[in-house]
């Protein structure tokens, strides 16, 4: 009988032996991703014709392999045993395909990966371990990827020809380097170019409001006259709020500010464990509440419009199903920007939300009085571990090359902190019940009804967004009760958000919200460009008559001091 844990055990001793990238999986599995790839694997025996299946297609492939490789070695055209994908980046140079040696190890590990997928069909059984055990060997066969070592990776080995050697001197300082200062782990990004206040989070503003959860910023004007109708941004607190403000160009902040909206932000202080008994209620009350009674006093305007992303965009209709309930008609237009309502089929992520894991996580959380930033990290990591890993194995430390100086990954990198009490809750009220869309969840006392939401509202999904499935999103047209003009954008989780207009940025609108996704994607239509330019348009025809700006702050809230303020340096 097949003991799980050992052999577990035994293939992450194995897998150290590839190198410490090798090792991420053994040091982030509280999610017993490993655990359950054993006990699937180990399931699979049950099923001993499928098994025999796996096994004599590979072999079958590696019988076929072998006069493929010999043909190609000798100049002549032949067939590929499994099929290469053409778009797979890590395969790009020729040599994969023209070298008789490369194309073999290639097909070799084209052909092991096959294997794994068979015989986890063959044990299927349990969707949520089969979801953790389809993730771990997705990482494995990502680790082993033989452009992962130098021996094996022709581009490196050009360029160690290239150079000298100097690239693998230059990777073995950075891999050194990233052992001592990174934990083991390729740096993402060289972020000593970037500065919080200079080239991020840089529009001009002033922080005119503070309290013990968060700084509100009032953008100053960029127009001769604005909108009535104030404009709030709800960010996440998973991450910190500049990627709504992330560069010049690339701020949508500031896009809305060129486009006469008097905006306001808010940003959220990094928790400490002082902060553990912080609920989802308090960022409610002390957020989006505390902000839109601070816009009132400084605008004028009862009403304001919110513009909310993810986490924040979740925020953005509990505030707006707790107004609806009490009657209050404070909130003119919402947008939510990859935000999940229905959090029944949450992708990938629902992968580490299950009941064990958030028990883990809680009694983590209880040592702590916080979850640590940079374990949400390492998860979304995993869940893209070729792009966010391995990429830069092979660029780091293969070829010798810096990490890139790219906003959105720096933005990334200066990651947070979420409260124990909330982010529980977070994860079992959102993700394990799915309260917000089944009607039944209850913020500072209130029940909360989306159907109760009578604003027209603008969501958005990207189509590559791992974090928050469009098709899920999507199911917001259906909880909300006003008007909602759904469009699907190019990008993925940020780089959908962070979509100034460019060349290669596209976006699609429909008429009609059918129940359906899937229906609704084959009546739309794809507009070249990005989505900011449609939403400027849609939100401008909502906020009202165009007026002189309001002041910088007021009697009551005075600034004090200059965006993006002190917690973002938290």
């Amino acid at each position: 009988m097949i003991n799980p844990a050992a052999a577990w055990s035994a293939a992450e001793q194995a897998a150290s032996a590839l190198g410490p990238e090798a090792d991420l999986l053994a040091r982030t599995d509280p999610a017993d991703l490993g655990l359950s790839l054993a006990t699937v694997l180990a399931r699979s025996a049950k099923h001993p014709a499928q098994v025999v299946d796996a096994a004599r297609s590979f072999a079958s492939t590696m019988t076929r392999l072998a006069p493929a490789s010999t043909a190609r070695a000798i100049g002549r055209k032949s067939e590929a045993p499994l099929p290469e994908d053409p778009s797979d980046r890590r395969f790009a140079d020729r040599a994969w395909t023209d070298n008789a040696s490369f194309f073999a190890m290639r097909q070799a590990y084209l052909a092991i990966a096959r294997m794994g997928k068979d015989l986890l069909a063959a044990g299927a059984g349990d969707p949520v371990a089969d979801g953790k055990a389809s993730l771990a060997w997705a990482f494995l066969v990502d680790a082993i990827a033989p452009t992962n070592f130098l021996f094996s990776n022709p581009a490196a080995l050009v360029r160690a020809v290239q150079t000298g050697g100097c690239s693998v001197a230059a990777g073995a300082r950075n891999f050194v380097s990233d052992l001592i200062h990174n934990g083991g782990r390729p740096r993402q990004v060289d972020a000593r170019s970037f500065e919080v206040g200079r080239n991020l989070a840089a529009t001009p503003g002033k922080v005119v409001y503070r309290n013990a959860l968060m700084e509100l910023i009032q953008y100053a004007p960029q127009t001769e006259r604005v909108h009535a109708v104030p404009l709030l941004a709800s960010p996440p607190w998973i991450n910190k709020y500049y990627v709504m403000d992330l560069a010049p160009q690339r701020s949508f902040i500031e896009w809305a500010v060129q486009h006469a909206h008097t905006v306001f932000a808010i940003s959220y202080c990094n928790p400490d464990a002082s902060m553990r008994e912080i609920t989802m209620d308090d960022y409610l009350i002390h957020g989006p509440r505390a902000a839109r009674d601070v816009i009132t006093d400084i605008t004028g305007s009862q009403v304001i419009d919110i513009v909310g992303l993810c986490l924040g965009g979740a925020m953005t209709a509990m505030t707006a199903a707790r107004l609806a309930e009490t009657g209050e008609k404070r909130i003119g237009t919402i947008t939510l920007l990859n935000t999940l309502l229905d959090y029944s089929e949450p992708g990938a992520l629902g992968i580490f939300t299950d009941e064990k894991v958030v028990k883990r996580l809680e009694k983590q959380m209880a040592k702590t009085g916080f979850l640590e930033g940079s374990q949400m990290a390492r998860t979304f990591d995993l869940l893209r571990p070729n792009d966010l890993i391995f990429n830069y194995v092979v660029s780091n430390w293969l070829l010798g090359e810096p990490p890139p100086a790219f906003d959105i990954l720096a933005w990334n990198a200066d990651n947070t902190r979420m409260p124990a009490a909330m982010h529980a809750f977070y994860l079992r009220s959102l993700y394990g019940k799915n309260l917000l869309a089944k009607g039944e969840l209850s913020f500072a006392g209130v029940p909360l009804q989306l159907t109760d939401i009578r604003s027209d509202a603008y969501v958005v999904g990207a189509i590559n967004d791992h974090i928050v499935p469009w098709r899920t999103s999507y199911r917001a047209t259906q909880l909300l009760g006003g008007s909602v003009r759904y469009v699907l954008s190019s990008g993925g989780h940020i780089a959908g958000i962070v979509n100034p207009p460019n060349p290669k940025a596209w976006y699609e609108t429909a008429a009609l919200n059918p129940p359906d996704a899937r229906d609704w994607r084959i009546d739309a239509e794809r507009h070249a460009g990005s989505w900011w330019a449609d939403w400027a348009e849609w939100a401008g025809q909502r906020a009202g008559e165009l007026v002189a700006p309001p002041p910088m702050g007021s009697v009551a809230h005075p600034p004090q001091g200059d965006a993006p303020g002190q917690y973002v340096h938290g």
